[in-house]
């Protein structure tokens, strides 16, 4: 269309330069000759109506718009004048709603910031829903609709209203994590079959393992000295703990409890066949297993707690922890 607008432009243009040397007398021929010629061709067409291409519409409008409606009435067209001032309206509609029209349809996108301060908010502050972002966005000076923190969330994958209510485990382990130790008992077999049950500490917050020792006897009294060992232990590296998670095996005496009661610490019990309660040092012994037991002949208890030093130097200093 705009190409042919452009080409009935042009054309009408030369057009009028051929109409400069012409006298009045001429032209005035000429216009009659070119009525004359529309009462022939509205003769020829009977009923039927002429079709105007929109560039042919356009021209015409263009060139007939400015002047008055009792000279276009007088005017010899293939339309009325009422369609000539029609057309001219279209054309101006069109044009405003092409140069009006935005650049993405629906509302404007949200700034990035914004976006960012409410998945911060979300990401710091896991129980809150969407009401309550929108409540703290008010009081920072953040004017979005409630509807827009729905959104910035739902596109995000995460749960605009939540159910959040109580704490699950998962969230207590990551919330707690800089004061939670998690213990446990794995047990090996040794090349002359006997079986030695190895005791380890794991801090969650840094994955810094401690080997407490291995026996082929479990007893309450060794269970109890290697809680002892520990907590000075934690007390000369000036770390800090608030929970130990440990399972319920019966090698683990009630003076255990107590030991670490005494040191500030609160024992947190794992359900009844619930290791993923106890997941991190679960996931410890697998690769305590995997990495070194599996892949080594172990001769006796001696041999054993060297290969646990050299494992435990190893994971602490030099292993990468995916999981921190």
């Amino acid at each position: 269309m705009l190409l042919r607008l452009a080409y009935l432009g042009v054309t009408n243009a030369f057009a009028l330069l051929r109409l400069l040397p012409m006298s009045d007398q001429a032209k005035d021929a000429e216009i009659l000759a070119l009525r004359h010629q529309v009462m022939v061709l509205e003769r020829h067409l009977g009923t039927q109506k002429v079709r105007f291409d929109p560039s042919d519409r356009a021209f015409l409008a263009a060139l007939l718009h400015r002047l008055p409606t009792h000279i276009l009435r007088g005017l010899r067209l293939l339309v009325r004048p009422d369609t000539v001032l029609r057309w001219h309206r279209d054309l101006i509609a069109r044009h405003h709603a092409a140069t009006s029209r935005p650049k993405r349809p629906g509302r404007p996108r949200t700034i990035r910031s914004i976006r960012g301060l409410v998945l911060r908010l979300v990401r710091e502050n896991p129980s809150w829903g969407y009401r309550r972002i929108h409540g703290e966005l008010l009081v920072l000076g953040v004017q979005v609709a409630a509807s827009t923190g729905w959104e910035i969330l739902q596109d995000a994958g995460i749960d605009p209203a939540p159910d959040r209510t109580s704490t699950t485990w998962p969230d207590f382990l990551r919330s707690q994590a800089d004061a939670l130790l998690a213990c446990d008992f794995f047990e090996t077999v040794t090349l002359t079959g006997a079986r030695m049950y190895v005791f380890a500490v794991i801090e969650h917050a840094s994955r810094r393992i401690r080997i407490l020792g291995a026996t082929a006897h479990p007893t309450g009294s060794w269970v109890t000295q290697a809680a002892r060992n520990m907590v000075m232990d934690l007390e000369d590296a000036g770390y800090t703990a608030r929970f130990m998670i440990r399972d319920r095996d019966g090698k683990f005496p009630a003076l255990f409890d107590q030991i670490l009661a005494d040191a500030g610490m609160t024992v947190v019990l794992s359900g009844v066949r619930t290791p993923r309660m106890n997941s991190i040092m679960e996931r410890w012994v697998q690769t305590c297993r995997r990495e070194l037991l599996d892949r080594t002949l172990i001769w006796n208890q001696a041999h054993l707690l060297h290969a646990l030093q050299e494992f435990e130097t190893h994971y602490n200093a030099h292993r990468p922890h995916q999981g921190i």
